[in-house]
């Protein structure tokens, strides 16, 4: 209640001020999708193997899953100051291992329940044709683990959409910045605009996703409409 009655609205108006900072507007949502893109984009390609590693090796997946586990509940700011000495003070490296760090967990448990998932008489009948454990590995056991990794990168992708305003204490935020900016200077329109945008833009990449979803794998949506 007291920090909104704090922000005082300057005359200039909406549109008007959308109008004037459009470059500035379209710059820090751009800068925010790349954040967002890189950060999921690294942490998948980490994910990935760390998630095949705890599924073929079971006594590694509880030691795995407490460490991004750990890095998933330490709070971003606390995260800033125990990485900034290594990665340097306000630089993107900063923001992107942080963000990264958020994504470890999501992706490697929604790609080890995926690999789970795979029935063990497909792996039989893989097996009979003769694949080796790579072979199968690569063209059984992922492509029908798709399903959950990709919703793995779902919920990966919007939470770094969210989190990425929080960069914008280390100067490194996108739309987080305009955030700053309406407090530092008592102006609640930069503020809403990024808010609202980052709303939307959570939005955009949680229905691209389950657009995806739905154009690669119909027969889920037939399934789930039947359960």
């Amino acid at each position: 209640m007291l920090l909104a009655a704090s922000i005082q609205v300057k005359p200039i108006g909406w549109w008007g001020w959308i109008s004037q900072d459009r470059s500035e507007i379209l710059s820090d949502l751009l800068h925010h999708l790349e954040l967002t893109l890189v950060a999921v984009a690294i942490g998948f390609v980490i994910a990935l193997p760390l998630a095949v590693v705890a599924w073929k090796v079971r006594g590694m997946r509880p030691p795995l899953v407490v460490i991004t586990g750990a890095l998933y509940v330490v709070p971003s700011i606390a995260l800033f100051a125990l990485i900034q000495p290594l990665t340097g003070f306000f630089t993107i490296t900063t923001a992107e291992v942080a963000l990264v760090s958020y994504t470890l967990l999501i992706l490697l448990r929604n790609t080890v329940a995926g690999l789970d998932a795979v029935p063990d008489d497909v792996r039989e009948a893989a097996r009979g044709m003769g694949y080796t454990p790579a072979a199968e590995l690569v063209r059984v056991d992922l492509p029908l683990a798709i399903p959950s990794i990709l919703a793995g990168l779902r919920v990966a992708t919007v939470t770094v959409v969210g989190l990425v305003n929080v960069t914008a204490f280390i100067g490194q935020g996108g739309l987080g910045q305009l955030i700053i900016q309406g407090f530092n200077e008592s102006f609640g329109e930069p503020i809403v605009v990024a808010l609202v945008l980052s709303v939307l833009l959570a939005g955009v990449a949680d229905a691209l996703f389950v657009g995806l979803e739905r154009l690669a794998f119909p027969w889920l949506r037939s399934r789930r409409a039947i359960a």
